[in-house]
């Protein structure tokens, strides 16, 4: 049986093996052909890459069942062999720790919970190594090696550096967390944003496939957005690209806890919410639960509270429409228990603050528990697998994008 970690690097050794590769995982399976047209490599270029890969047995290749008769050597199928390497996703909230075992295809073949015994760095890291263990003795039962380590944390989070410079929910300053996660779990480590992750997923695995801009916005204990133009996701110079939550939508609305008025996340948070629910009921509800059945038992003056929240989102999603003009925007997160109550605001508000044809772009919902916000962090400890050596040169464009 193999042992559940192992040091192997990815045999990618061009940039066009990394971008063969990703865009079959992708989009896959596919002949030697479509990964050509998808990639925008010639086709001696994607048999070139695919050699080494095929050798390590990072790709597979069967023989297409359903292409038509034809003369000559029929077209095989290049696919992910996913069981061929498992990686670990780790999502911190301020409560408790979710981790996942995801296979190379970012499957989730085990989960686990571990409450927090406090906020401080070394609790956490002692939460993140226990559960680590736990999920590598799942990989142990698969006889799967795991090679990687992917984090994902709310807050500003410089990915390059492996450092949460400031994590509100955790109340953390300049943690270099991926040095000390590896030193508690003996795994190579990614850390990142946790919308930032979870729009990782969405766009090698899920909303986002097959598109090169559209957006993530997630709503509960915080208003995120992860953006991905032009088949990247963005992250920024200073890496907050995407920070709607602290969009002024309201100059006179209540103060943010950035110190500005009428952020959308000091009206539509959960936490800003529940203020409001006290000010306008003058009780002391601390329950976001409890706030939600009240209003869905026809309380008038909570419903109004979720109707502006509805209001700020719908804004804040219009204006990164506004600016970057995606096809879809995904709404996600927690907060999606009550959508019910705020679905119609969104949509009117986006509506009237969308200009011209960015009123075009698509607003889905997909409610994703923490889970895939786990697996999300797990697809960024694929990402940096893949690309360790040989970065993509556009990013992680996976094709035309064109879906």
């Amino acid at each position: 049986m193999q042992s559940p970690t192992a040091v192997e690097t990815f045999p990618a050794n061009t940039p066009a093996a990394a971008q063969v590769f990703t865009t079959v995982l992708v989009h896959g399976p596919l002949t030697r052909l479509e990964a050509a047209g998808r990639s925008g490599l010639s086709p001696a270029a994607v048999t070139k890459a695919v050699r080494p890969l095929l050798e390590a047995g990072y790709l597979l290749e069967d023989a297409n069942a359903e292409a038509p008769p034809a003369l000559g050597r029929p077209a095989n199928l290049l696919r992910v062999d996913g069981g061929r390497a498992f990686f670990v996703g780790l999502k911190f909230t301020g409560d408790e720790v979710i981790g996942v075992l995801a296979d190379l295809c970012c499957r989730v073949r085990a989960h686990r919970r571990l409450p927090l015994g406090g906020r401080a760095p070394e609790d956490v890291l002692a939460a993140a190594a226990a559960l680590v263990r736990e999920l590598l003795a799942e990989a142990v039962e698969f006889g799967v090696p795991v090679l990687g380590l992917g984090i994902a944390v709310s807050g500003d989070v410089d990915r390059a550096e492996g450092t949460v410079r400031y994590s509100p929910f955790l109340d953390w300053h300049d943690v270099p967390l991926a040095e000390r996660a590896f030193l508690a779990c003996g795994l190579p480590v990614t850390v990142d944003n946790d919308v930032r992750a979870l729009t990782v997923a969405e766009q090698w695995f899920g909303g986002g496939a097959g598109l090169s801009d559209f957006a993530v916005v997630t709503v509960g204990a915080g208003i995120g957005c992860g953006l991905v133009v032009h088949g990247r996701v963005v992250a920024g110079a200073h890496g907050v690209a995407g920070e709607i939550g602290h969009v002024t939508v309201d100059p006179n609305g209540p103060l943010c806890h950035c110190g500005n008025r009428g952020c959308v996340e000091a009206i539509a948070a959960d936490g800003a919410i529940l203020a409001r629910v006290r000010d306008v009921t003058g009780t002391d509800i601390t329950d976001i639960a409890q706030a939600i059945d009240l209003a869905h038992g026809g309380d008038d003056r909570i419903r109004a509270v979720y109707a502006a929240a509805g209001d700020a989102i719908g804004k804040g999603i219009a204006t990164v429409a506004n600016l970057l003009g995606p096809a879809r925007v995904i709404i996600s997160g927690e907060g999606l228990a009550a959508y019910d109550l705020f679905a119609d605001q969104i949509r009117d508000a986006f509506a009237a603050a969308a200009f011209g044809s960015a009123a075009r772009c698509e607003v889905h919902t997909r409610p994703l528990p923490f889970e895939q916000w786990a697996r999300g962090a797990a697809a960024t400890a694929i990402q940096s697998f893949i690309s360790a050596n040989h970065p993509f040169p556009d990013g992680l464009t996976t094709g035309s994008g064109k879906g």
